[in-house]
């Protein structure tokens, strides 16, 4: 089992943006708990950050035929980006949306996604667990695929 975490834009600055919004923990740090509980799982995981639009969409076409699943952060790409729907769905992988924070709790522009509708999940308000608890329904849903 196979998969891509993706981080969008202004996540390399968790640990010290706002940490009463997103909490005290690193990207680096998630990225560590991360692949401990992927190993948990024998799942290998591979991890990849940037604040550009067009380098999530290069990797999340790189992922198709290396990556089994995709846990994707977009950020604030979530409620703007058509090219990440679009490449998301030209790749035909399940994919997890996931947000540290409640963006339904935040201002009105967050509650829309881009992304949502096609996801076979969505997780925020949560911190850093959000990313955890992404990971562990990826993984229950790619282990039924086999069964």
């Amino acid at each position: 089992m196979r998969i891509l975490v993706l981080h969008g834009p202004n996540l390399n600055l968790l640990g010290s943006r706002e940490p009463g919004l997103y909490g005290s923990f690193s990207l680096e740090q998630i990225n560590v708990e991360l692949r401990r509980r992927a190993d948990g799982y024998g799942a290998a995981l591979s991890c990849v950050q940037s604040n550009q639009e067009g380098v999530l969409v290069d990797q999340i076409q790189l992922a198709r035929g290396e990556f089994d699943g995709i846990l994707i952060n977009a950020g604030a790409y979530t409620h703007t980006s058509i090219a990440l729907r679009d490449a998301l769905l030209a790749v035909a992988l399940p994919y997890v949306e996931l947000h540290l924070s409640n963006v339904h709790a935040r201002e009105q522009f967050r509650h829309n996604s881009y992304l949502a509708d096609k996801a076979i999940g969505v997780i925020c308000g949560f911190g850093a667990s959000s990313y955890f608890l992404a990971l562990d329904g990826m993984v229950a849903h790619l282990s039924a695929k086999t069964q």
